[in-house]
């Protein structure tokens, strides 16, 4: 299997998430800065080696068949949109995904600095958030977020890409959703209250009973399982972000997968509803504003791009206009009876 990029790391003390627009005609220059992220991040590193710097990238439907020519990931396709009769997950505007994660937010700051540098006049920045780390690992909600996260070999299956579609093993599947919350009507709520939200104990984090926890709670609302009755996971790298002056606190929900279909089971669990739920009941206090999907390739994938679309064509045709000797010299033929074909 291909070298993943850094999908599965170690807990963040700040992130940043960048989502951007590729603007008609410098399809080029993204495909030059795709090239040079992982030495951007080698650059920003080195000042601190130890503190985790990381930059995982994702590529959106829309921008993949103008940025490559070849085949695509089998499970690209643009974020699938959701009404429910309360709630509605919105599918919006995203080509690239930066997911720049430290323990420091200098170190996140000073690359994502880079990369926009590098992208100036190329791209549109569509969301950018700045996500930090919340006491405990806690969402502004007050609980704990992602502890149910698959750890180890179990992690590695969940998020990376295998033989399913080989030319793209060793990749994944990201969904990213910026939720607004409503922190006023959600601390007017008794803990007790709260825990049947989220389904969870708020101080402990423990998973409440299944003859308590209602079917409408979050975590009843997430739990996907298979034909067999196994739970189908996804890794989170969610962070809280706030902006006290313009009153928006929220969660940058980010989920990797295997498959994107398992995340979006989970999204229309949450906003479609079934027989034993209508929604998921935190969606009366945390609206999605953003919806988007990519792809994340291996990292080899970005230090060696496929031909842009045409390019391969166009070099491996012969030019009209050359001479025959010419012609020889450029595919390596001798010309000569039997050796034609042969290159020396």
């Amino acid at each position: 299997m291909a070298e993943p990029q850094a999908v599965i790391s170690r807990p963040a003390g700040a992130a940043v998430f960048l989502v951007v627009t590729v603007t008609p005609g410098h399809e080029d220059t993204v495909r030059g800065l795709l090239e040079d992220v992982s030495g951007l991040r080698r650059s920003v590193s080195f000042r601190a080696p130890g503190d985790g710097l990381g930059c995982v990238v994702g590529i959106g439907s829309a921008a993949w068949d103008r940025l490559f020519s070849g085949p695509r990931p089998q499970d690209l396709h643009p974020f699938v949109e959701l009404t429910g009769r309360r709630h509605r997950a919105p599918s919006t505007p995203g080509d690239l995904l930066f997911h720049i994660r430290a323990r420091r937010t200098d170190l996140c700051f000073e690359l994502a600095r880079l990369i926009m540098e590098r992208l100036e006049g190329a791209v549109t920045v569509a969301d950018e958030v700045h996500g930090f780390k919340y006491f405990d690992d806690r969402d502004l909600l007050g609980f704990v977020d992602g502890s149910e996260n698959p750890e180890g070999p179990a992690a590695a299956d969940a998020v990376l890409v295998g033989d399913e579609d080989p030319a793209f093993a060793g990749g994944s599947y990201v969904i990213v959703q910026k939720y607004l919350h409503d922190l006023r009507t959600w601390n007017a709520l008794p803990p007790d209250e709260q825990e049947r939200v989220i389904g969870r104990t708020k101080l402990a984090n423990v998973e409440l009973p299944d003859d308590v926890k209602p079917a409408d709670s979050h975590v009843a609302r997430n739990t996907v399982t298979d034909e067999n009755g196994d739970e189908r996971k996804i890794v989170r790298e969610n962070m809280p972000f706030g902006t006290l002056g313009e009153g928006e606190f929220g969660t940058y929900f980010i989920g990797y997968a295997r498959t994107p279909d398992v995340t979006e089971q989970m999204l229309r669990n949450m906003f479609l509803g079934d027989a034993l739920a209508s929604h998921d009941r935190i969606l009366d206090f945390s609206t999605a504003i953003t919806g988007c999907l990519f792809h994340v390739p291996a990292a080899g994938f970005l230090d060696d791009l496929p031909a842009a679309p045409g390019e391969r064509e166009e070099d491996d045709a012969p030019d009209p206009a050359a001479t025959a000797g010419e012609r020889r010299a450029a595919d390596g033929s001798l010309g000569i009876g039997s050796l034609k074909g042969v290159r020396t």
